[in-house]
């Protein structure tokens, strides 16, 4: 039983060891995005001192939950945010670029949290499922051998036994027949 459930685990631990890669290079694109997001956002640090950070809120973060390798992780789905109105006529002419930066930038720093929290998860699986292996492999199936083997020789003992038992039976038979 244990070693037909062996090929199944391992192909799952290869599984998450593959997406564990792929979420460990997602969140690097997304370290790397943000860093180019808030660059962009240091070159017009003048002008931020002007903007209103009231404007803009991040009302809810929907989310949905994705099975990957037999392990439920977070998906982002939508960042709902809501702005103040505001005057196009009294504000900077770039509070509409300022807004749509700073969207993007929450929107990318949110799904950084969530590839994180992926990685995590997914990592955790991993590292369980790579200690099953290793348990089965190293522990169980050949504890399995080993008793199998010591059923397989008590039970050639025994019958060699009850073979000898009955050869001794069947020459005193033989002896008290003569006699």
């Amino acid at each position: 039983m244990r070693v037909r459930a062996l090929p199944t685990l391992k192909n799952k631990e290869s599984a998450l060891r593959m997406e564990v890669k792929k979420a460990k290079d997602e969140v690097a694109r997304l370290d790397m995005e943000v860093e180019e997001r808030i660059a962009a956002y240091d070159q017009m640090l003048a002008l931020w001192g002007e903007f209103d950070t009231s404007l803009l809120h991040v009302d809810d973060v929907r989310m949905s939950v994705k099975k990957i390798a037999g392990v439920r992780v977070p998906v982002l789905d939508e960042v709902v945010y809501s702005t103040k109105p505001f005057s196009v006529f009294s504000a900077p002419k770039w509070y509409a670029d300022g807004f749509t930066q700073l969207k993007e930038l929450a929107q990318v720093g949110i799904e950084q949290v969530f590839c994180r929290e992926k990685v995590n998860l997914l990592e955790y699986a991993r590292k369980k499922s790579t200690q099953k292996v290793n348990l089965f492999e190293k522990v169980q199936i050949p504890g399995y051998e080993d008793a199998i083997r010591k059923i397989k020789r008590f039970m050639e003992d025994e019958e060699n036994l009850s073979k000898s038992s009955q050869k001794i039976v069947k020459s005193k038979r033989e002896k008290e027949a003569q006699a």
